[in-house]
């Protein structure tokens, strides 16, 4: 079907295209039928394997939604600030404290733990109500040393039972977008804004999202990403401190402090699956964050 990836039928709707990254948009607009084949090759990034992701493409349509699952503007700058340097140039990351020790109250909080003690942190937290109602907490999940880091709203009923986000068909959604640019599931690192289910997958109450903060902040300071992917309403305003709606905050690089760390909004991909429309726009900020990888990588 060619490159449309997944909006293709989308575009036929309202005209809306996807563009590729750079200088090489002829070449992102000829991605396409690998996912129709079963295309399952794991890429390595942006900027490593790129004639894989020339093969990514329009099997995102075998996800239309038969039930519901919980801007053509340029990109800018919002934010100018200098590319963080490649991993060998960052230089080493600061001691964290032993492996595998429980945090005590002699422990300065989440932001002198190491991944293994702030997973058992998040396991046995009690800041919240939610403690009382959550099958289990939801850490995250992927590669800690990885360049992109994606962070999406709240648990739902799969991920408190699997304790791992994004699954189910949003997940399945997730996992084809990431491919489009050339990133297995694997190779990214996957989180919440927050780590428990609220009941009957409601919004998060800011209560609830202030007590999580400390730990997902430390997640991003552990994992240093190059570039944060914000998918949905509440992950884009609990990390940029907004109101404004998606559509409005699409289209531009922001910059995400502690760390001054690019960042890119985009929609749930349960939004989605309710509105396939939207998947050109999606498309759009995928190969937006495939530029700036791609950037920050030469």
């Amino acid at each position: 079907m060619g490159v449309e990836l997944w909006v293709s039928r989308d575009r036929d709707r309202d005209g809306a295209g996807g563009r590729g990254p750079g200088a090489g948009e002829e070449r992102t607009e000829e991605r396409g039928s690998g996912f129709e084949e079963g295309d399952r090759a794991g890429g390595q990034g942006p900027g490593a394997r790129e004639e894989r992701i020339e093969d990514r493409g329009s099997r995102f349509e075998d996800l239309e939604p038969q039930d519901t699952a919980s801007a053509n503007s340029p990109i800018i700058n919002s934010s100018p600030a200098a590319a963080p340097a490649s991993p060998s140039a960052r230089g080493p990351r600061p001691p964290a404290p032993a492996e595998g020790r429980p945090p005590s109250a002699l422990d300065p909080g989440p932001s002198a733990l190491s991944w293994d003690q702030l997973r058992i942190a998040v396991q046995t937290c009690t800041a919240c109500s939610l403690h009382e109602t959550r099958t289990q907490t939801v850490f995250g999940i992927g590669d800690p040393n990885s360049s992109l880091m994606v962070i999406g709203e709240a648990p739902g009923a799969d991920e408190d039972r699997q304790g791992e986000p994004f699954v189910g068909r949003a997940g399945q959604l997730l996992n084809v977008m990431l491919e489009a640019i050339g990133f297995a599931r694997e190779q990214v690192y996957i989180a919440n804004i927050i780590k428990c289910r609220p009941p009957g997958n409601r919004d998060p109450h800011i209560e609830e999202t202030a007590a999580c903060q400390p730990y997902l902040h430390r997640q991003i300071a552990l994992l240093q990403p190059r570039l944060i992917l914000s998918v949905g309403r509440i992950s884009a305003h609990n990390l940029l401190g907004t109101e404004e709606a998606v559509g409005r905050l699409r289209g531009r690089v922001h910059r995400f402090d502690p760390g001054d760390i690019p960042l890119i909004v985009t929609y749930h991909p349960a939004y989605l699956l309710r509105r396939p429309q939207e998947k050109a726009k999606a498309w759009q900020d995928l190969q937006a964050a495939y530029r700036v990888l791609n950037d920050l990588m030469d």
